[in-house]
């Protein structure tokens, strides 16, 4: 008997020992099995799932540590994904301001190299008026001096005009005396004619000759006349020459005024022109580093 119940007591304990064991291995084995689905989940990015634990031993312990870990990592994973859109956002805008910088530098360069075609048109033209400008001097430089020479040589014809006039007159002084000295011996021959009809046939040949110097003194007179006449038309054509002279004169005096104020213009747009050329140069060749910068 005491076999027997020894024996029934070895099994008792070994029933209590199993059914301890069981309910141990559950006891550890469902809550493990619990957390081992939920790591699953989490590590299949499921971080909404939640493990829900009454009891308050260690393995609740454990549970409280996944769950504040598992919020952690959704918060920090929540922080990731709105930098990531933030992130996405910037680049797009980056992307499309990159687009429209584009853009807008090929329109920039576009515009610089047709401003560059169009300064090197306006170098060419503004040089070309330049050039004129020089031809334009250079003629206007010939102008003055042959205005100048033109002058000169009119006031020569005045002096020689003037001299002329005063000659004239003295031919014409001259001629009055002329005139003087005939109507004196005409006087002379009639009185002398006179003298030989008073002397009868001693003075006929004295008479003769009275006639002759008489004749002579007459024809004198009358060609002194006519030298007078043209003298006096000479001396008014040289007259009326002269006032025109004296009026080309004048105008030369303007036109060589006019041509030395139209060469300063000229020598002034001349400059001006230079100035210009150089300035559109230092223009053309900042536009061309520009360009070759874009």
């Amino acid at each position: 008997w005491l076999r027997a119940g020894a024996v029934a007591g070895i099994a008792f304990g070994l029933a209590a020992c199993l059914g301890c064991a069981i309910g141990l291995h559950f006891a550890i084995t469902q809550p493990v099995n619990r957390l081992l689905t939920h790591f699953r989940r989490l590590s299949e990015g499921d971080l909404t799932s939640e493990v829900r634990w009454t009891s308050r031993d260690e393995m609740a312990e454990l549970v409280k540590g996944v769950t504040g870990m598992q919020r952690s990592l959704a918060d920090t994973v929540r922080q990731v994904a709105q930098g990531s859109d933030a992130i996405s956002t910037a680049t797009h805008q980056i992307a499309a301001g990159n687009t429209d910088l584009s853009q807008r530098t090929e329109e920039q360069a576009a515009a610089l190299q047709e401003t560059a075609a169009s300064m090197e048109q306006l170098t060419a033209t503004v040089k070309q008026n330049a050039d004129h400008a020089l031809e334009a001097q250079a003629c206007a430089d010939s102008a003055s001096e042959i205005a100048t020479r033109g002058a000169t040589v009119v006031g020569e014809v005045i002096g020689t005009m003037t001299e002329i006039d005063q000659s004239s007159q003295k031919v014409a002084d001259i001629i009055g005396t002329i005139e003087g000295i005939a109507f004196q011996t005409n006087i002379l021959a009639l009185n002398a004619a006179v003298e030989a009809a008073r002397a009868g046939e001693q003075g006929r040949g004295f008479a003769v000759v009275a006639q002759e110097v008489r004749s002579l003194a007459q024809r004198s007179a009358q060609a002194a006349r006519e030298v007078k006449v043209l003298v006096e038309s000479t001396v008014e054509s040289v007259s009326a020459g002269s006032g025109q002279v004296r009026q080309a004169g004048e105008t030369m005096r303007e036109i060589v005024s006019n041509v030395t104020n139209v060469t300063t213009i000229i020598s002034e747009i001349t400059h001006a022109a230079n100035e210009q050329t150089r300035g559109i140069q230092e223009v053309n060749r900042a536009v061309t580093q520009l360009d070759e910068m874009v």
